[in-house]
């Protein structure tokens, strides 16, 4: 089956599963954008597309709603018209419509023309231990399509249930939420994975192929790209698994 991924931003990747569309965390403001808040936001580079050139999106995988680098305006819009979204069970309930939560290892059937996946909703935490009150409930995503799997792993820091997607699942090819977030009012503690921490998350998950997101265009995700690639080439296992996507060109995985 032909896969291809544009890479727009942030979290944001279109895909196209053979017939099937897919959008994850749709960000598509045009930059600079500032989003106030309890942990305020500022978006610096714009996305490779505007939500006028997608084409009609058959499903959104949107790891949460409650952060703008993950759903922003424009993003809400494009969700309006997707066919429907997957997403947290009170993500869920909040945006209403063709919204449907999933619970940690439910699964999905989803078919557009003659294309069906299966997308089973994985374990995600979005901080430290005990933070969860605070950043609210995310998910990631495994979607199984004829002939291989894809994982995206959503906002996400490295935590022991993790390591059940890798026993669950062969990952062909993992999209990796990095970007080592932080916050000035939250100190020295992330919110998303480090370079380091995605590196032995693909260890664990033994993915063929890895595609970091989510370390750009954005104040709070700060650590340079170049530490990304250290830290997955510096590794005899993972040497030559990493992908860098070019923002706004479809490539075939």
């Amino acid at each position: 089956m032909n896969i291809t991924a544009t890479y727009l931003g942030t979290a944001t990747v279109l895909l196209r599963i053979g017939d099937l569309t897919v959008l994850t965390d749709p960000a598509l403001d045009p930059a600079p954008a500032d989003h106030p808040g309890a942990r305020p936001l500022r978006r610096t580079a714009a996305p490779a597309l505007t939500a006028a050139e997608l084409p009609p999106v058959d499903l959104v995988l949107l790891s949460h709603d409650q952060h703008a680098d993950n759903l922003d305006p424009t993003g809400r819009e494009v969700l309006a018209g997707a066919d429907l979204v997957l997403t947290t069970p009170e993500g869920a309930e909040r945006l209403g419509g063709r919204a449907e939560g999933l619970v940690p290892w439910e699964s999905r059937k989803v078919t557009a023309g003659r294309t069906t996946v299966t997308v089973t909703s994985t374990p995600a935490r979005h901080g430290p231990e005990g933070t969860e009150q605070a950043t609210g409930p995310v998910t990631g995503f495994v979607v199984a399509y004829e002939g291989g799997t894809l994982y995206v792993s959503g906002d996400t820091v490295r935590h022991d249930a993790l390591t059940e997607i890798g026993d669950r699942f062969r990952v062909d090819t993992a999209f990796l939420h990095l970007g080592d977030a932080h916050f000035p009012s939250t100190g020295d503690r992330a919110f998303s994975m480090s370079a380091t921490e995605g590196a032995a998350l693909a260890r664990t998950l033994g993915a063929r192929t890895v595609i970091p997101l989510h370390f750009d265009s954005w104040d709070h995700l700060a650590e340079d790209p170049a530490r990304i690639t250290e830290a997955f080439e510096g590794d005899p296992e993972l040497r030559g698994r990493l992908r860098w996507l070019r923002p706004g060109v479809p490539e075939t995985l």
